[in-house]
């Protein structure tokens, strides 16, 4: 009974790190995948692994006397690598389709277009920067903060999964399927048992700050298209990353 618990909790893992990351995973079989909501729990993790990786490439090219800004940048780059940046695909599709659309027909169909358009242009310019001063801040005081950052940000998403409709009949997020309300509180509580590993007593403010983003996003997309997407999804990622990321740099001032 035991083997079979651990067995189904690695296969949900892996599920996990096939779906928010390009990761090398052991090949699964599509009939795995049929479970993929359950195995939002592991979304932190994931998260986790992904700033970890970003973490050691960006303190390590400082070590090695890289300016800071530059070793930013490519633990920046090594991120959106390893994650294929699909949440920032995301975010550019959302902003695209939130604000450039009239009605929730038009909106849902902008941001199905693999075009970008000015909103997600700017988008991108304004959160990706932001990020990437973050990161240059962080990586010389308190480099561990970015996994806390990482594995917050990713584990938020499957709130927004349980509490929100599909706004569409198809897409990743639908195929994927709606989680209970219970794996998406295991995903936040991984995810702050890691920030708290991490970065201490403010892992309390970064998970407050995390949900308040998340829970923003989620009114204004339920409000323009009647639930969430997998753009959406993706967005709220970045756009709960960058907030944290923001209040970090202000500690340290």
């Amino acid at each position: 009974m035991k083997l079979d618990f651990y067995g189904i909790r690695a296969t949900e893992a892996l599920i996990a790190f096939s779906l928010l990351s390009r990761l090398p995973v052991p090949h699964l079989s599509d009939q795995a995948f049929d479970n993929a909501a359950r195995a939002v729990w592991a979304y932190g993790i994931v998260g986790g692994v992904l700033g970890g990786i970003a973490t050691l490439m960006g303190w390590g090219l400082i070590q090695a006397g890289i300016p800071e800004s530059i070793a930013a940048g490519m633990a920046l780059a090594v991120l959106m690598m390893c994650s294929g940046a699909m949440h920032e695909d995301g975010l550019a599709d959302t902003a695209d389709g939130l604000w450039g659309g009239h009605d929730r027909t038009r909106r849902l169909a902008i941001m199905k277009d693999s075009h970008i358009g000015t909103y997600g242009v700017l988008s991108l310019v304004v959160v990706t920067g932001t990020r990437w001063i973050a990161y240059a801040l962080l990586l010389p005081v308190n480099p561990l903060a970015i996994i806390a950052v990482a594995a917050l940000s990713r584990s938020m998403m499957p709130c927004l999964m349980a509490a929100l409709p599909h706004a569409r009949s198809s897409g990743l997020s639908h195929q994927v399927g709606r989680p209970s309300a219970l794996n998406a509180a295991v995903s936040v509580g991984i995810a702050s048992c890691i920030a708290a590993l991490t970065s201490g007593a403010t892992a309390a403010v970064l998970i407050a700050c995390a949900a308040a983003t998340v829970v923003l996003v989620g009114a204004i997309s339920n409000r323009k298209i009647g639930g969430q997407t997998g753009d959406v999804l993706g967005a709220a990622q970045q756009l709960s990353e960058v907030t944290m990321l923001l209040v970090l740099t202000g500690l340290l001032i």
